[in-house]
């Protein structure tokens, strides 16, 4: 029989209302010619459905190539079901954590005490800070050594940038000394401007030592706050700075081979050179060009201040040290 004739098994033409099943079914035993028929089966060919029954749409998405070149919807796998439901389901899986919540319990422990930490030392050092710079209060009359302890050295607040009257002058500290040459005669060597070669040593230098830019500014500070104009110690840490500048301009006159090679200094005198900062065009303030020399005494020079790293007294023929 020809797939497009009419008959119980034939094919439906595309366009034309499914065909009715008879009511009598084929005798037992007997075969139909139909090629897409199954023996002995009563079910309607694929892409058929009974009458009365919307057709089944099966998704392409569920489709599955099978071997025998058939359509698989997997609606009679309960397997393919599960599978299909859980991944529905599931949703987009979740990112790993990260930061601290990635580390394990007792490392997320010491992380969040080692954050406590660093908080309260923060907080503390802003505080002492704060408590450094504001006017005298009971706090600061109270705990004013503690507050300094904290403070100084590291932590120094120097506000005479932003003072009302900010500093306005440039200072230069000079030396000179009275050296014994290796032929044993006493002579004066020239002033060093100790100041100009530490400018000259940070110009140009990304990396400034703390030495080269503070030591010999603070050590001349240190003796102007502790002494009169007529160079006398008013308090008790007078002789302390004096004793600390001598030995910084000892150690400085050494590395600069004051008198020569294998001369020793005898006594040395240090001396201020004082100018005022010009003021700008646009102003009308007049200030005086004229240098300010402040000049100290002879300080000889004892076997204590050449502890610094300076030659010994005795070795006038042997080179320093220490450079």
């Amino acid at each position: 029989m020809d797939a497009y004739d009419k008959g119980s098994n034939a094919r439906p033409v595309p366009g034309e209302p499914p065909a009715a099943v008879p009511d009598s079914l084929p005798p037992e035993g007997h075969e139909t010619s139909d090629d897409h028929g199954t023996p002995g089966s009563h079910e309607p060919l694929s892409g058929q459905q009974p009458s009365g029954e919307a057709p089944a749409r099966i998704p392409q998405q569920y489709g599955d190539q099978q071997g025998n070149g058939q359509r698989f919807d997997g609606q009679d796998d309960p397997q393919y079901d599960e599978q299909y439901d859980d991944t529905a389901l599931a949703g987009p899986p979740h990112p790993p954590p990260a930061g601290i919540a990635a580390l394990s319990l007792p490392f997320q422990i010491a992380a969040a005490l080692a954050l406590a930490v660093v908080a309260v030392a923060a907080c503390v050092h802003v505080g002492m800070v704060f408590l450094h710079v504001a006017p005298s209060n009971t706090v600061t009359k109270q705990h004013g050594q503690a507050i300094d302890e904290w403070i100084y050295p590291e932590f120094e607040q120097n506000w005479k940038l932003f003072a009302p009257n900010p500093l306005q002058q440039n200072i230069a500290v000079q030396v000179r000394a009275e050296v014994r040459a290796a032929d044993g005669d006493i002579r004066t060597t020239r002033w060093y401007d100790l100041s100009a070669l530490d400018g000259a040593a940070i110009d140009g230098n990304l990396l400034p030592s703390h030495t080269q830019q503070n030591e010999l500014r603070r050590a001349w500070d240190f003796f102007v706050a502790t002494h009169d104009n007529a160079n006398r110690p008013n308090g008790l840490r007078g002789a302390l700075s004096e004793k600390y500048l001598r030995r910084i301009v000892v150690l400085r006159l050494d590395r600069e081979q004051a008198g020569g090679r294998g001369a020793a200094v005898q006594q040395v005198q240090v001396r201020s050179r004082t100018t005022n900062v010009p003021p700008p065009k646009w102003s009308q303030e007049q200030v005086s060009d004229k240098p300010i020399v402040r000049e100290l005494p002879w300080w000889p020079v004892s076997e204590a201040d050449r502890a610094a790293g300076t030659r010994p007294a005795e070795s006038t023929g042997t080179e320093a040290s220490a450079r």
